[in-house]
């Protein structure tokens, strides 16, 4: 067997592209960054992305929508009554006394306000202060006829007067930061 033989360093170099059968040509590289595998990861961050600024949009959306539940005295929802339709509103008026009728699932009772007068259907139970002649707040909609106020709460609005009448009841609320003013 012959020895290998080490080119001379110092002879010409031969221009070829196949020495002993490997192929030296030189190959394009594929671009850095600009393959399918980045740029399906870039499809699902922005994908992602969308997917998020979609969620928090309907997020703001329902939080402005229920938040924009407005307070109407009871002559003004009378009087907008077209223009409310099947919106959901806060009625605000004070309980009609003799009008008040009870069923065991649903209440019946009137509200006024400014000389106007409404027909209320609650439907469940009131809260125990709920009583005629006091302030009240009720959470619903007029009903498809228009003619009666269905309401899903009511909230009831006490005056300094039970504060004065009922010490022992209002204390025990009071914490340290709060007022009932």
């Amino acid at each position: 067997m012959t020895p290998p033989t080490t080119p001379d360093p110092h002879a010409p170099f031969e221009d070829t592209d196949d020495v002993d059968g490997i192929d030296l040509t030189p190959r394009q590289a594929p671009p850095v960054g600009g393959g399918s595998a980045d740029r399906g990861k870039r499809v699902a961050v922005l994908g992602t992305l969308g997917v998020l600024v979609v969620a928090l949009v309907f997020m703001a959306y329902q939080g402005l929508n229920n938040a924009t539940v407005f307070f109407r005295n009871v002559d003004e929802a009378v009087e907008q009554r077209d223009e409310l339709g099947d919106k959901r509103f806060r009625l605000q008026g004070s309980v009609v006394d003799g009008s008040l009728e009870s069923d065991g699932t649903s209440v019946r009772f009137a509200v006024e306000y400014g000389g106007v007068r409404a027909d209320v259907v609650h439907l469940g139970d009131p809260p125990e202060l709920f009583q005629p002649d006091i302030p009240v707040v009720l959470e619903g909609a007029w009903s498809d006829e228009g003619d009666w106020f269905a309401s899903d709460r009511i909230l009831v609005k006490h005056t300094e007067d039970y504060e004065a009448e009922n010490p022992d009841r209002t204390d025990d609320y009071v914490g340290e930061g709060t007022s009932l003013e």
